[in-house]
């Protein structure tokens, strides 16, 4: 809400959340099960139905399932990480990503390297998973999620850029770029200034 805030304040935010998501979503493995699909694309049809005129979803776990969704609705689905992905690839050719929720991984690997294929660009993605991060932040610790993953940006201090994988890790933003000289690039400010472009044409 930040990121809309700051760079889209004109625009009317409105969140919807199934929280019961996350838990099936990590009970599901590396694959999202048909079930898990349908439920996230019901999820997409209510945003419609209500009157939305984008939806930008803020989970990276679910790829296949966003992808239906923009399949299946008449109004701009935009991807957690799609913009973030592409300054990325543009930033150079070793990119870090920090990430906090294991599940997302896999999906998010294929779906960037998909936009390097796309860009025919040589980047290479390492990622490194903050264990107990994630936990952290649901217990309402979030200094101690962000410092957790601050204290691993260093290993990826020697890349062309760091990612922060989720939207949830954005908020670590500022204790990482405390740590490294690099660009530090977190999903919320690119998205939202994507779905602008979406939504108003500018």
């Amino acid at each position: 809400m930040g990121a809309m805030a700051r760079l889209w304040p004109e625009a009317e935010a409105v969140n919807l959340l199934d929280d019961s998501l996350t838990t099936d979503r990590a009970k599901d493995g590396e694959y999202l099960s048909e079930g898990l699909m349908e439920r996230f694309v019901a999820l997409g049809r209510y945003a419609h139905r209500i009157g939305a005129d984008g939806i930008l979803v803020t989970c990276s776990a679910y790829g296949p399932a966003i992808e239906r969704m923009a399949e299946t609705l008449p109004v701009p689905v935009l991807k957690p990480n799609e913009a973030m992905f592409r300054q990325a690839i543009a930033a150079g050719g070793r990119i870090g990503m920090l990430a906090t929720f294991a599940p997302a991984v896999s999906t998010m690997t294929r779906e960037f390297d998909d936009f390097v294929s796309e860009a025919q660009s040589a980047t290479t993605l390492d990622t490194i998973v903050v264990d107990d991060a994630i936990d952290l932040l649901k217990a309402g610790d979030a200094d101690s999620h962000n410092r957790l993953i601050a204290e691993r940006a260093h290993e990826l201090g020697g890349h062309d850029a760091i990612m922060l994988a989720h939207f949830s890790t954005s908020r670590a933003a500022a204790a990482v770029r405390a740590r490294v000289d690099i660009p530090v690039l977190s999903a919320p400010d690119a998205a939202v200034a994507r779905m602008r472009e979406l939504v108003t044409g500018g």
